[in-house]
């Protein structure tokens, strides 16, 4: 671990976020594969902190990340954000095409909306086949090739939410007869150290989104 993650301080990183959310699990595992220590605020979904509204104003969501009191919003920023200021086990490619490259499918990432409906299903399925085609095909571990990156955060934090919309509707989608490449990549991602050790329980995180889910059914019925 570099000098810069040893003299950061918890008080100095504060999360806002939900434990569940694909887009605060992006910043969860950049914090802890860059060995920072942080204080997590978990929010109510329902009852927003008057913290959080103040920090971000402009879309009143999670996550927020706070250094030195100075807010970082939207999940991917941050992860710019923590990778630029602690280079150690860095997430952003050095070379300019690497990374404009990567920067590419992160900006793809934000696309793949978790299939709740099925129109959701058709467009993931279509998602899936270009990931595999363009990202995967070398058959790279991970589409950092030997070490996860930004890439595989972006994504790897949606299909987190992915296999759990699975679980709720009782259908795969993500099925390794039709997806092998991405398949194989997931494992090897959820099984890296890090990020197996801050993956979200998935019948928790289940019954959270079932909830969630139902909630809305009855606000929009």
């Amino acid at each position: 671990m570099e000098e810069g993650a040893l003299n950061t301080k918890m008080e100095d990183l504060k999360l806002h976020g939900f434990w569940y959310s694909p887009f605060t699990m992006r910043v969860v595992w950049t914090l802890k594969l860059k060995g920072l220590p942080y204080e997590n605020i978990e929010e109510d979904r329902y009852n927003k902190s008057p913290q959080l509204l103040e920090y971000n104003p402009v879309h009143k969501k999670i996550p927020v990340l706070v250094h030195g009191g100075k807010p970082i919003c939207e999940s991917m920023i941050i992860v710019q954000y923590i990778d630029e200021l602690w280079p150690q086990n860095p997430l952003v490619p050095l070379d300019p095409y690497e990374r404009a490259h990567a920067m590419f499918w992160v900006a793809y990432s934000e696309q793949m909306i978790p299939a709740q409906k099925e129109k959701d299903v058709e467009k993931a399925l279509e998602n899936f086949k270009v990931l595999e085609d363009h990202c995967l095909a070398d058959k790279r571990k991970f589409f950092g090739g030997d070490k996860i990156n930004i890439v595989d955060i972006a994504i790897g934090s949606l299909f987190a939410f992915f296999v759990t919309i699975e679980d709720i509707k009782q259908e795969k989608v993500l099925v390794a007869e039709r997806f092998p490449l991405l398949h194989l990549w997931f494992d090897n991602f959820k099984n890296v150290s890090i990020i197996k050790e801050n993956f979200p329980d998935r019948e928790k995180m289940s019954a959270t989104i079932k909830s969630i889910m139902e909630r809305r059914r009855l606000a929009s019925s």
